[in-house]
């Protein structure tokens, strides 16, 4: 389901993170949860992922989540990703 990307596919939700970084395994935990298919840049691995990340952002904080409409969401509390979640569904089922 996850796996470090190097070709990313912009129809669906891409997140930056590493495993040290708790928000980050809380958003992580957060997507598997609901059973979102998304790709996972783990910045440890994929040598430019911060790089891209902050080319985001404009931010080096993480996680960045990467939304399939070009938005996204850095450092984002349970409530903030969910609701976003909730609402890229609701857009898809249109």
């Amino acid at each position: 389901m996850t796996s470090p990307a190097t070709d990313l596919n912009p129809a669906r939700i891409t997140m930056y993170g590493a495993e040290w970084c708790g928000d980050c395994r809380r958003s992580k935990a957060l997507l598997d949860r609901r059973g979102v298919d998304y790709e996972y840049v783990d910045l440890m691995v994929v040598a430019d992922g911060a790089d891209r990340a902050k080319a985001i952002s404009g931010r080096t904080n993480i996680p960045v989540v990467v939304f399939p409409d070009g938005t996204h969401l850095t450092e984002p509390t349970d409530s903030e990703l969910g609701a976003k979640l909730d609402a890229v569904a609701e857009g898809a089922a249109a």
